[in-house]
């Protein structure tokens, strides 16, 4: 029996957050989410570093989650950022995109915090246990003043 998501595979776009009047542009997302389902994408990314998450206050970051995988409904898979520099944050956020029904998770180094190798591992290892979802790792280490690298240790 596999996980749900195991089987990505082709293109995943990253999605930006529309807005107007300072508010998420219900209407706009969702237009967007089915362009890329018209358009033939196979997956798309809401709230990553370029869905502008880290400006989004929490009910925002949740919701435009929600409207995704809402609007997605099936057609095209969702992974959904969920990356913060706070292990608590990141393994919340993860738990809602879960229940809103994302098939993955998108999660950036943490940033700010400049964690060990063993702290990136103990940050990502307690959101992969607190959740039934694959985790797509990324690195930008200019905006997060670190580096995650790779490493020989064997998968626990």
């Amino acid at each position: 029996m596999s996980r749900k998501g195991e089987d990505f595979a082709g293109l995943t776009v990253a999605l930006i957050t529309p807005f107007r009047d300072g508010e998420v542009d219900e209407s706009a997302l969702r237009n967007l989410v089915d362009f890329h389902v018209e358009a033939g994408t196979d997956c798309v990314s809401p709230c990553g570093t370029t869905g502008e998450s880290p400006t989004l206050s929490h009910i925002e970051h949740e919701r435009v989650i929600g409207i995704v995988c809402e609007q997605a409904a099936g057609r095209i898979k969702v992974m959904a950022g969920t990356g913060s520099n706070s292990t608590a944050e990141a393994v919340r956020l993860t738990k809602s995109a879960q229940a809103a029904g994302a098939d993955a998770a998108l999660m950036v180094t943490p940033y700010y915090n400049k964690p060990t190798q063993e702290g990136y591992f103990q940050h990502y290892h307690a959101v992969a246990e607190a959740v039934d979802l694959p985790i797509v790792l990324y690195n930008i280490p200019g905006r997060t003043a670190g580096n995650m690298e790779p490493n020989d240790r064997p998968h626990r």
